[in-house]
């Protein structure tokens, strides 16, 4: 997955992106609390985003890679 072309195709620019596993499935705890976020994936509760495709690509591959080759 190229998180990256994926939003040049769809013109997005503003996507938001987990720093533990890379995901774009990241949302406010609360809406009233912008600044804590959650990941429905892998559980992150913080106030650290990531916001640059490029970084969240690598952040997604060595996330899978330590995780996959768990199971």
């Amino acid at each position: 997955m190229n998180t990256n072309k994926n939003m040049e195709f769809w013109g997005i620019k503003n996507m938001r992106f987990c720093p533990i596993c890379g995901s774009p499935n990241i949302d406010w705890v609360l809406p009233q609390d912008w600044s804590r976020w959650k990941c429905k994936e892998c559980g992150y509760i913080g106030t650290l985003i990531v916001e640059d495709g490029k970084i969240a690509d690598e952040i997604r591959k060595e996330y899978l890679k330590k995780h996959v080759n768990k199971k």
